[in-house]
């Protein structure tokens, strides 16, 4: 049986469910820490380390990725992305109930799903990004949308079924959600995946270290992980801490807000970028971004500041997948690699954001305003990177 038997469309829809497949395995167990700490006995350290190993973990196979996928090919990288993900949910269910340990079984579930995630981060965007499209920018903005679509119906739905059936029948919604992994992997045998350096040899990762403009990428990279959840991370706590809200309306008024915000921004350059010239439309965002941060960290009411926490979501919704535009365009001949270390970068951009708002906010005695103030540097560091890209060139050749 021929595996190409779909069009390049249904390359996209794959593509699209990927990312959803990302933002579950990231986001239901969040959702789910409180009750793992009661049922399982644990404590708040041990629910952290949870966290911790699932970003080591993808960090681990981003780095992997970039020699590791070539070598395999995309398809079968797929295939072990979506299993990895659809098992790391299954064993959530299963595991923690029947082995002696319970927080053994959560460990193993979040390598796993970890291992799908590193994956799909490393792999879907070039997949797309090699797609024949007319508009490689926007398709790769819708692309990256669907992660936040996939966030918003995680909690979404999540919250629905726990008010409908009770928190304690979590493991049936996580087989449940085992189901689209599942689902995609075979989709994903169906559907046509071209060469991601069109059929040229991509350049040795030795030459892709030398390109100046490469480094300027990991850059914004960085930066743009540190400037969206720098924000994100911290808007349940706004929501909370400021408007005197309970958690579930915390969590919706906060992260879930944000990450509306930041898929509207990206479905809307995607349905409209040929109007909005790529690396203006950013250095725009960027701005905006420095205003939503100063806004967040310096506002006296409380509501003012979770508005700025929601329209950061948007200001930040461009970076990431432009950030992956700029690259294919300014190094057409990346190839894996390129991919692997800009997702790489991302992921510790992702937490070098969070990290220093909470630092200093512990430094100022619990104070997130500054935290975020100085979190301020990432946007800041954003735009005059993208200042600089302006007249980077890029090249494909030796030094």
């Amino acid at each position: 049986m021929t595996q190409k038997l779909l069009s390049h469309r249904h390359t996209i829809y794959a593509s699209y469910i990927g990312y959803i497949v990302q933002a579950i395995g990231n986001n239901f167990a969040p959702l789910l820490f409180l009750t793992f700490a009661s049922s399982y006995n644990l404590s708040l350290d041990r629910i952290t380390l949870l966290v911790t190993i699932n970003f080591m973990v993808q960090l681990g196979v981003d780095l992997i990725c970039a020699k590791a996928i070539d070598k395999i090919g995309y398809r079968l990288s797929m295939v072990f992305a979506h299993l990895f993900a659809a098992l790391g949910l299954i064993s959530m269910a299963i595991l923690p109930n029947v082995l002696p340990d319970p927080y053994v079984g959560l460990l193993c579930a979040v390598v796993m799903y970890a291992i799908g995630g590193g994956i799909l981060e490393v792999c879907v965007s070039p997949i797309v990004e090699a797609s024949p499209s007319d508009n490689k920018e926007a398709a790769m903005s819708l692309l990256h949308s669907f992660y936040c679509w996939g966030h918003v119906g995680v909690v979404l739905i999540s919250t629905a079924f726990f008010y409908f059936f009770g928190v304690d029948k979590w493991p049936i919604l996580s087989l449940i959600w085992a189901l689209v992994p599942l689902f995609n992997l075979f989709y994903f045998q169906r559907v046509p995946i071209e060469s991601v350096t069109g059929g040229h040899e991509p350049l040795a990762l030795g030459k892709l270290l030398k390109q100046k403009v490469f480094w300027l990428l990991i850059v914004l990279m960085v930066c743009a992980g540190a400037s969206e959840q720098g924000m994100s991370q911290w808007a349940s706590a706004f929501a909370e801490k400021g408007l005197g809200v309970s958690k579930t309306v915390g969590d919706l008024m906060g992260p879930c807000l944000f990450a509306v915000f930041m898929g509207t921004a990206r479905a809307i350059y995607g349905n409209f970028s040929e109007k909005f010239p790529l690396r203006i439309t950013m250095a725009c965002s960027a701005i905006l971004c420095i205003g939503c941060y100063l806004l967040a960290a310096l506002a006296d009411l409380p509501v003012l500041g979770l508005i700025g926490c929601a329209i950061c979501g948007f200001s930040v919704g461009i970076f990431w997948p432009g950030t992956f535009s700029v690259a294919a365009l300014k190094l057409p001949t990346g190839g894996t690699a390129m991919y692997a270390l800009l997702a790489l970068a991302g992921d510790l951009g992702c937490s070098s954001g969070p990290t220093t708002v909470g630092m200093v906010a512990n430094a100022a005695g619990g104070d997130l305003k500054a935290g975020l103030l100085v979190a301020l540097i990432f946007p800041v560091m954003m735009l005059i990177g993208l200042l600089l890209l302006k007249d980077h060139k890029g090249r494909n050749t030796e030094e």
